[in-house]
């Protein structure tokens, strides 16, 4: 096996032939405490997927501190990500920062970091993959991979809805506390609110069976495991959060959603229906400008700027609205600045964002957690690749749980809203072999 190039203390070795992300996870990672696959979905044809381990970083500073404006990062053969962190953020770890009041998180897992210490990486565009680890290991790791060729990992057979899920808020409450909203709205105290619920499945369950599943029914852009101790996450995520490429700084929120049809006409009627929305389209512009403030704050004057605006994305399950906002970052800014400047993100948050996150900790009654924070790497050289902690599920020691809502304005309806939060909540809980309570199940589609 020879290409090999060296990144700071690892070494990148190709595999002479691409092998399949599911069994390397399986055979090679599955079993260590800390591990991770960033996935770009089974089928990707572009993209990179990270499946790795490495041990629990016990320092957040030491993620915090990484400066993002320094040596550009270029193009590499094994990928963007050449050594860093993987890991988690919750959404209180933000709110709190920013000055905004919340909510006792109780046994919600904090926010985690593993340093990577070996990992392969696949270029789905050239379909590639390399072994990257330090030197004394590369050669075990690259004939390890390369060795899992006899068959690829079998996927799950979709389990029977065997259990229901508890629900934080029945529809009557959460169509209530919609009201709210808009009463806060109607007195000039937000003009956008992100309200959210959870959806709890008590009990056993393997992070890496359930997100088998997740990813065969709902391949993502932001798929994810990342198992740390007893907390892990699978992800089906497809918001971008925040990515930094040679001091650029990108977003990309998604605001206004519309279920899959089940005919061609459907489909395309009821994307005609989204991108015709006046409610849904306020809702992204307000969050376009949100984060056109936020990054502001850690960019050159006059190099932020909305690159892309209400583009349509299609998910097997959703057809969901995407705005994309990027700048130049000043110079040294470091990670812990940008996350200050943007995090949480406004598209789980609303406008303006601290009035907003305040009057939501009194709404929801509960903390969030992990869901509607961010995950993904940090790299030591300033780049850096998160998604929304979205359509995913969250493991701790008693049980796992969904998180699911969405963003209100004065021109929603609560049934809409309602049927909204089923729709997003259904296919992870479908994972965990859960079905919605019968009372959301009754709003349409459950």
């Amino acid at each position: 096996m020879a290409d090999a190039t060296v990144a700071d203390a690892t070494v990148a070795m190709r595999l002479p032939a691409w092998v399949d992300p599911a069994l390397v996870h399986a055979r090679l990672f599955a079993r260590r405490p800390h591990v991770f696959w960033l996935d770009s979905g089974p089928d990707a044809a572009h993209g990179w997927t990270y499946v790795g381990a490495g041990s629990e970083e016990p320092d957040a500073d030491a993620v915090r501190s990484v400066a993002l404006g320094g040596a550009a990062s270029g193009d590499r053969d094994a990928g963007p990500f050449s050594g860093g962190w993987v890991g988690w953020i919750p959404y209180e770890d933000g709110a709190a920062a920013a000055g905004a009041a919340v909510a006792e998180g109780g046994r919600i897992p904090a926010a985690r970091w593993i340093r990577a210490e070996e990992w392969l990486a696949f270029d789905h565009a050239r379909r590639a993959v390399w072994a990257v680890a330090r030197a004394e290991r590369v050669d075990d790791l690259a004939a390890a991979a390369a060795a899992c060729t006899d068959g690829t990992e079998q996927e799950p057979a979709e389990p029977v809805a065997e259990r229901t899920a508890s629900a934080r808020h029945a529809p009557g409450e959460y169509a209530e506390l919609i009201e709210s909203c808009r009463a806060a709205i109607r007195e000039g105290d937000a003009y956008q609110l992100c309200l959210t619920t959870r959806f709890a499945v008590p009990g056993a369950h393997d992070p890496a069976t359930v997100f088998a599943r997740l990813r065969a029914a709902h391949p993502a852009p932001y798929g994810a495991l990342i198992r740390s101790g007893d907390a892990a996450l699978a992800s089906a995520s497809p918001e971008s959060f925040l990515r930094v490429r040679d001091g650029i700084v990108s977003t990309s929120p998604i605001k206004g959603t519309r279920r899959r049809g089940a005919t061609d006409a459907e489909d395309a009627r009821l994307v005609a229906d989204l991108l015709s929305d006046p409610k849904e389209l306020a809702e992204n512009v307000m969050i376009v400008d949100l984060m056109r403030n936020d990054l502001s704050r850690v960019c050159r004057p006059g190099s932020v700027a909305v690159e892309r605006l209400f583009e349509v994305q299609t998910h097997p399950a959703v057809h969901q609205l995407v705005s994309v906002v990027t700048g130049a970052l000043e110079p040294a800014i470091t990670f812990g600045e940008l996350m200050d400047a943007a995090f949480p993100a406004g598209s789980m948050t609303g406008a303006p964002k601290l009035a907003a996150m305040n009057l939501l900790n009194g709404f929801e009654g509960a903390a969030r957690g992990v869901y509607s924070g961010c995950f993904g790497w940090v790299g030591d050289d300033g780049a850096l690749d998160l998604g929304m902690v979205i359509r995913s599920i969250v493991f701790d020691a008693g049980g796992a749980s969904v998180g699911a809502g969405g963003g209100i304005t004065w021109r929603s309806v609560a049934r809409a809203e309602v049927a909204e939060v089923a729709l997003k909540a259904r296919g992870p809980l479908a994972a965990l072999g859960a079905r919605l309570p019968d009372d959301w199940r009754q709003v349409g589609v459950g």
